[in-house]
């Protein structure tokens, strides 16, 4: 019988073996042990079951490509699995050491018992580390690629949120803005605020900065572009809640808001609108 083969059939016959190796001992070596709807024995199938490729890569040395595929659908299957059970990357990657290290126990063992020649053992070198690399990488990608989509969609939800423009009677809206703004925040403040101007149909919409800690340049451009565009639909902006430092800080950048309506607080904003907090209670 041809050596590759023979090893192949070792693999397979052990594979539940190795499985359960890799399994031990990577238990003990977590440091932290995720709670997940999946019994250990579904866990030792999935460990046997990628352990098998490589038996089955030896015994069908001329089919590598089926045998690559599988290995492939599989990283990519494990990588999304661990990504949305929150493992990290580097504690997930751990479990390639302990299939590297007991696949090529077994090896060894048949190796020095049956006197395999040293040709096999550089064939071998060339089918399985190429294959546990190959594991490895798309498992890495596949991981990264949904952790990233998933800080993406946390973040577009954060940043909608981060606009809240809140009807306070009709035609009349507050928009209290909190924390710094970058340039995507200001993208999207644009795109949010005209739209709900719209939406709302708004005549008014009082701009709340008591939340600004600063006003930068920047800051101020983006808020005079909102103004602008509010203006093109009809919108009367009123600024409101600017802090004494903020204010303090635009004097001295230069900043001039001379040509905006600007009022102390909401009380202000809603007197001059002929409104009252108790009219609206």
């Amino acid at each position: 019988m041809d050596n590759l083969h023979f090893l192949g059939e070792k693999i397979l016959e052990k594979k539940y073996e190795i499985a359960q190796m890799v399994h031990t001992h990577r238990l003990a070596n977590l440091k932290e042990v995720k709670d997940v709807n999946v019994t250990k024995e579904e866990i030792i199938e999935l460990r046997a079951n990628f352990i098998s490729y490589f038996g089955q890569a030896l015994m069908a040395k001329n089919d590598q490509k089926t045998i690559f595929d599988q290995i492939v659908k599989w990283a990519k299957e494990s990588g999304e699995f661990a990504s949305n059970l929150g493992i990290s990357l580097s504690e997930a990657l751990e479990d390639t050491t302990y299939y590297r290290k007991f696949i090529w126990e077994v090896l060894k063992e048949e190796i020095r018992d049956h006197n395999i020649p040293t040709d096999t053992i550089f064939e071998l070198i060339t089918i399985i580390d190429p294959l546990l690399d190959k594991a490895v990488y798309v498992f890495s990608l596949t991981y990264v690629n949904i952790h990233q989509e998933t800080l993406k969609k946390a973040k577009s939800a954060f940043l909608e949120l981060s606009v809240p423009v809140v009807p306070i009677t009709k035609g009349i809206a507050i928009l209290p803005l909190i924390g710094e703004v970058d340039t995507e925040r200001a993208t999207l403040l644009l795109e949010e605020t005209l739209k709900k101007a719209n939406e709302l149909k708004l005549s008014h919409l009082l701009f709340d900065l008591s939340g600004v800690m600063i006003v930068d340049t920047m800051v101020a451009h983006q808020i005079f572009k909102i103004v602008d565009a509010l203006g093109l639909l009809g919108v009367k902006t009123i600024l409101i809640g600017i802090r004494p430092e903020v204010a303090q800080t635009m004097i001295q950048l230069g900043i001039d808001f001379s040509k905006i309506t600007i009022k102390a607080n909401l009380e202000q904003a809603l007197l001059g609108l002929n409104l009252t907090i108790d009219t609206l209670e």
